[in-house]
């Protein structure tokens, strides 16, 4: 009788538990004023089911790292050590890697250090979370570093995760010979690539202009049966683009379409910069409108790419439709985008409609720009 009634009594707060740790992140999330959010935070770490939440860890330290308040980051983390969860390896590793996505590298090492103290055994999980660490950091040297120091100090064998990850730093350096060259480390290690390995290697290769070296890459994935995604799509098209052969990427697209493979927004910006680099106005300007047909809107990308091109080739209607367009989206663009426009209209003596575009900037209401007339400057 008294375990049924037990288990009863158990069951029945367990509701009200879910519905506790609900409210707690609810009302983190929607906390203003960050030192409430450190303080809340911190008195909410005490509930044990709360420390298990990784999404709300993430979002709070994104939003302080935003800020730049790396005080207040480091003071949430560093209060996690009065946790008995410390001398988890999982949890040692998922603050690791919260401390490298805010930039602060040296407390993610120290803390890496301080695991053996608190008798937290690190495996490749641990060296994995601060490879991570340094590649947020954008200390792609110390990753390669840390790649053939710590395995041999550690005993552990690097994993997939670890090779993709120095295989990003390599290409976030620049140095693709070297990423390619894990490639065969991989294979001598028994380690399989997988479409994440590829991907990072595409989008390196062709969007630097090594095309060829892409192509090997692209067939050598389809000699491993790593079936392409759209993002692999997205890279060779690109890279096409950059080698302008457009008549190749719209063949290419087709291929896609035969295959399943639905476009993105990625992919019309792909086709428009291919257009773009080989001066063809009307296919650019046809690509621009395939958008429209799409479930997608244009974005910063498209119209960087576009209205400088169309500003160049005088086609001033049109550039003045997609600045409307640009308002009445509410999408964020570089001013001097828009800036560009307005000097373009002033040379061609369309003064009234710079000067709308001009008033328009100052008076939306998501982003004021401060567009000037070139004009108002000869007057002063």
């Amino acid at each position: 009788m008294y375990r049924i009634l037990h288990r009863s009594l158990c069951t029945s707060t367990q509701p009200t538990s879910t519905t506790s740790i609900k409210s707690i992140s609810e009302d983190l999330y929607k906390e203003v004023n960050l030192k409430k959010l450190v303080d809340k935070f911190k008195k909410a770490s005490d509930v044990d089911r709360f420390r298990k939440k990784t999404g709300i860890y993430e979002d709070t330290v994104r939003r302080l790292a935003a800020a730049k308040r790396f005080r207040w980051v480091r003071d949430i983390l560093e209060h996690q050590k009065n946790y008995s969860d410390i001398s988890k390896e999982g949890f040692s590793a998922r603050l690791i890697t919260l401390y490298g996505k805010s930039g602060m590298h040296r407390h993610a090492h120290k803390m890496f250090d301080e695991m053996p103290q608190r008798n937290c055994n690190r495996t490749v999980l641990s060296l994995n979370a601060l490879l991570a660490a340094y590649l947020h950091s954008r200390k792609y040297d110390v990753v390669e570093r840390l790649f053939k120091d710590l395995p041999g100090e550690l005993s552990v064998k690097p994993d997939l995760v670890s090779y993709n990850t120095v295989i990003k730093a390599f290409c976030e350096m620049g140095s693709f010979d070297s990423a390619v060259s894990m490639l065969v480390e991989m294979e001598e290690k028994g380690v399989s690539p997988d479409l994440i390995t590829f991907n990072t290697l595409l989008d390196g290769l062709y969007a630097k202009g090594r095309f060829e070296d892409g192509e090997k890459l692209w067939a050598q994935m389809k000699e491993k049966n790593v079936a392409p995604d759209i993002r692999s799509y997205n890279a060779r098209l690109l890279g096409l683009a950059v080698e302008k052969k457009t008549g190749e990427a719209v063949e290419f697209v087709e291929e896609m379409k035969k295959k399943g493979v639905k476009s993105d927004l990625f992919c019309f910006n792909a086709l428009i910069k291919g257009f773009v680099n080989e001066d063809n106005l009307v296919e650019a300007k046809k690509w621009f409108g395939e958008i429209a047909k799409s479930e997608y809107d244009p974005n910063k990308a498209t119209f960087a790419t576009i209205i400088p091109f169309l500003c160049e080739k005088g086609d001033m209607k049109t550039v003045i439709e997609m600045c409307k367009e640009i308002f009445n989206s509410r999408c964020l663009v570089d001013a001097s985008l828009l800036q560009l426009v307005v000097d373009k209209l002033v040379s061609e003596s369309m003064v009234s409609e710079a000067k709308e575009i001009v008033e328009k900037g100052k008076t939306n209401r998501y982003c004021r720009y401060k567009l000037n007339l070139p004009t108002d400057e000869k007057s002063e």
